[in-house]
């Protein structure tokens, strides 16, 4: 990701940020205006679509917290802007584009970082966003929040093979609350350390 950002030319690397950190859509990010961005409250909320569009859903319309490396990273971008758009065209005047966004840049920027698929689209970073909350553990409802989408159903339909085996999952819940009610009362002998990490049958000690 970060080959990704630094092989892009500087006035484009807010487009990446807002991809890859705040999940936002190419149409929302060309669309997100200075005024959509509250660096002190440190949230990013877009509020139309490229050009001056209504969002895709109406929960579209919500605010994305980002951390303050993200907001200390935007506001060094953003230094000096007073109005309009946070993406802005070669002039640093008129509004950026999704194709520009898309063709313009991006199909040239992924041939710099080896490994990158030569399928790589701008969407791409709201999956790799997705991804990064659903390894930090955030659960369905966080993950449909962060990404506005309408249902949970969407997220899980998109998403649900990233979050982890349910069984495993499970298993890991109930060992963590046995382990020290095991340990208080017959303490950790042999046998209940080869029982927790399956090398035997279960049996009393």
């Amino acid at each position: 990701m970060w080959k990704l950002y630094e092989a892009a030319e500087e006035k484009y690397r807010p487009a990446i940020l807002l991809g890859a950190f705040a999940g936002l859509r190419t149409a929302e990010a060309c669309g997100l205006r200075l005024a959509d961005v509250d660096l002190d409250a440190m949230a990013v909320t877009p509020t139309v679509q490229y050009p001056a569009e209504p969002l895709k859903t109406e929960s579209s319309v919500a605010a994305v917290p980002i951390p303050h490396t993200f907001a200390g990273e935007l506001k060094r971008l953003l230094d000096g802007r007073t109005s309009g758009w946070v993406l802005v065209d070669d002039d640093g005047s008129a509004q950026l584009g999704p194709w520009k966004v898309e063709r313009g840049t991006y199909c040239r920027i992924r041939k710099q970082v080896p490994g990158l698929s030569p399928d790589f689209r701008f969407h791409d970073l709201r999956h790799y966003y997705a991804s990064m909350l659903i390894a930090s553990g955030a659960d369905v409802k966080v993950v449909q929040q962060r990404l506005r989408h309408s249902k949970a159903t969407t997220t899980l339909n998109t998403y649900s093979h990233l979050w982890p085996d349910a069984d495993q999952s499970t298993r890991t819940a109930v060992e963590r609350a046995m382990g020290p009610l095991i340990e208080k009362h017959c303490g950790p002998c042999a046998d209940c350390r080869r029982v927790r990490t399956g090398s035997v049958q279960l049996r009393a000690c």
